[in-house]
């Protein structure tokens, strides 16, 4: 998928699932990388090439997450947003030589979807109602994902260039991806600036409602391209203090709407079906072509004691279809003697509506643009979780040759003003080859 610079206004989700669910897979990584971050040593002609990974790593990653609401926007706007996903990955990292550096993911995620089963709300044999799930096939997939990233580290360690190739699919969504960064560390490897660039093409299997199948006003476009660059600024302030600087410009083209998302207009009479709790659609979603957006983010890191750390992000975020946002994360890990921590943390998150956007049966037939996706809509969020980590630089204990670095446990919940709330449960682990 393409790059998701913010919560819910990235691209449009899939299936009804929000950028805070793949937010969220993501917790037990960067935790895991941020407490075991250690200094790399500049080699000179007298000393040993350190080499940037010592050994094989593997980390097994699983989450399990679960949403509901009443702004389905594949009914419109209203309906059930009922929703489970279960979510493996697999990463490995594997060190070619002293300087080089190959990974590769594998990730599934197989899900339950209660809104998408309205696509086709008659496939099951019973009376359609958009607040519950049709039994038929729509209301499941599953989307597989693989990445491969090469990295390399010059001599002096001060200059890191990286490629990445990567590819997902799912039964109406494809999408294949490339990219690269560049890393400069300076003044001792205390200031570090990194430039990456990314490109995400994708393609739609147009699936409409079964009601529209076969109009001759639909759509033609199925490509969706999307273009992120970004620079990264990192410097450490202090012996307690490291401050990071983000921008991130992400281009998108083609299809931008989900071809399965029903619209309904206050100017045209609805036609009820079944029980009459469901309206047949009188459009799909239709959205510009184009969106330019940009991202700025802060972060800032204080070591308060041997005990305490605060980690703390800001980010703002604006684009061309008038969606605003504001982001605030706070975590606070509290190291427990020499192997766990406790990361309580808490993310507050609010956001303007798209130009574009309106409710149910809220649009008139006379706009060119018009969606009642909520993922678009004016909204405040909150989100609370905590964390658990185990640590074992050492690695202490092993089994069969891997030796188990960390273990990292996390629970999220998650509220928006418009009653729309999930939850996840992440679990990562780390070995490595000893």
């Amino acid at each position: 998928m393409a790059v998701k610079p913010v919560e819910a206004v990235g691209v449009i989700n899939r299936k009804g699932i929000p950028s805070f669910r793949y937010t969220v897979a993501l917790t037990v990584v960067l935790c895991s990388a941020f407490l075991s971050a250690q200094e790399v040593t500049t080699p000179t002609s007298d000393t040993y090439k350190k080499r940037v990974l010592e050994a094989a790593e593997l980390q097994v990653l699983a989450s399990y997450y679960q949403q509901d609401g009443n702004n389905a926007a594949v009914t419109g706007g209203r309906g059930t947003e009922e929703l489970t996903d279960a979510h493996p990955t697999v990463i490995l990292a594997l060190p070619l030589n002293e300087d080089d550096v190959l990974t590769a993911s594998f990730g599934v995620s197989a899900y339950s979807s209660a809104s998408s089963s309205n696509i086709d709300p008659f496939d099951g044999g019973g009376e359609p109602n958009v607040f519950q799930a049709s039994s038929g096939a729509s209301g499941s997939d599953t989307w597989i994902n693989g990445t491969v990233t090469y990295a390399h580290s010059s001599d002096d360690r001060n200059n890191v260039l990286s490629g990445t190739l990567s590819f997902s699919n799912e039964y109406d969504y494809r999408s294949f991806g490339l990219g690269g960064s560049y890393t400069r560390l300076m003044n001792e490897q205390n200031t570090e600036l990194t430039v990456h660039g990314s490109a995400y093409l994708d393609n739609w299997k147009l699936i409409y409602p079964i009601e529209l199948r076969g109009r001759d006003d639909l759509l033609d476009e199925t490509g969706r391209n999307s273009y992120n660059l970004g620079v990264n600024f990192s410097q450490l302030l202090s012996r307690r203090a490291q401050a990071v600087f983000s921008m991130d410009l992400v281009r998108q083209e083609g299809l931008l709407s989900t071809p399965f998302q029903r619209v309904y207009f206050a100017d045209i009479a609805e036609i009820a079906v079944g029980d009459g709790d469901f309206f047949l659609a009188e459009d799909i979603e239709r959205l510009p072509s184009t969106r330019n957006k940009l991202a700025l983010g802060g972060r800032l890191h204080y070591y308060l004691n041997q005990r305490f750390v605060v980690r703390s992000f800001y980010r703002y975020y604006t684009d061309d279809w008038s969606v605003g946002s504001h982001t605030l994360n706070v975590e606070l890990p509290i190291k427990f003697g020499s192997y766990f921590s406790i990361i309580p943390g808490y993310r507050y998150y609010t956001q303007t509506a798209a130009e574009y956007f309106a409710g149910f049966d809220e649009h008139l037939s006379t706009e060119t643009f018009y969606t009642s996706d909520y993922d678009l809509s004016n909204f405040q969020a909150n989100q609370f979780s905590l964390g658990v980590s185990y640590l074992d630089i050492l690695t202490d204990r092993s089994l069969f040759g891997w030796g188990l670095k960390s273990v990292d446990l996390n629970f999220s919940l998650y509220r928006r003003d418009n009653g729309f709330q999930a939850s996840q449960v992440a679990l990562g682990l780390k070995v490595v080859h000893q």
